[in-house]
């Protein structure tokens, strides 16, 4: 802890976890105010019947470790994003970025909506705090966030809305929302 009033420490690490093509590089590459790091690759006839493309057929690349962003609260306070890949098979990188964080954001596409229970089960069972953000392709917004609550057979206390992973200031609402969960929740004893 720092001494900027013992509530927030100077470096924030921030989780950035979901589903395969729910926009976890594109959420990090929006908010970072640094080029983001993304260790993309192409996909390749190995991932035939391994990657399920339903949904996102367009889909060329996959993250292969992480993503990393930075974002400057101020003078003092850094925010450090870590973005998770989205394919079980790189499931063994997770435990390894989210140690030391603070909280996860959990990316949502309605779309293959299934894909991020294995995102919300890792935050659960770690006691990690995590807001669900549901990403509003092309602006659709085909569900509510009660309607995501709800398939998603979240507890009331976690936060879900929706944004625009592509948007600057839609995923900085998020991020708020995210440490505002985690302060509540501090503050709370929970």
């Amino acid at each position: 802890m720092s001494d900027n009033g013992g509530i927030v420490p100077d470096t924030l690490k921030i989780l950035v976890a979901g589903g395969f093509g729910a926009g976890k590089t594109t959420l990090v590459a929006a908010l970072s105010e640094v080029e983001s790091l993304h260790t993309e690759e192409v996909m390749t006839e190995e991932s035939i019947g391994v990657d399920d493309l339903q949904g996102v057929e367009a889909k060329n690349t996959t993250t292969v470790a992480l993503d990393f962003g930075r974002i400057t609260l101020d003078e003092r306070t850094v925010i450090y994003m870590f973005g998770t890949p989205g394919q079980g098979r790189f499931a063994f990188m997770w435990d390894e970025l989210a140690e030391g964080a603070l909280g996860a954001i959990v990316l949502a596409d309605t779309r293959r909506l299934a894909d991020c229970f294995e995102s919300i089960d890792f935050c659960e069972q770690r006691q990690l705090p995590f807001v669900v953000a549901v990403n509003c392709f092309d602006g659709h917004k085909s569900h509510t966030p009660d309607d995501v609550r709800v398939a998603l057979d979240l507890d009331g206390n976690v936060p879900v809305m929706l944004c625009d992973a592509r948007e600057r200031e839609s995923v900085k609402g998020v991020m708020v929302d995210l440490v505002s969960h985690v302060l509540e929740l501090e503050l709370s004893g929970a």
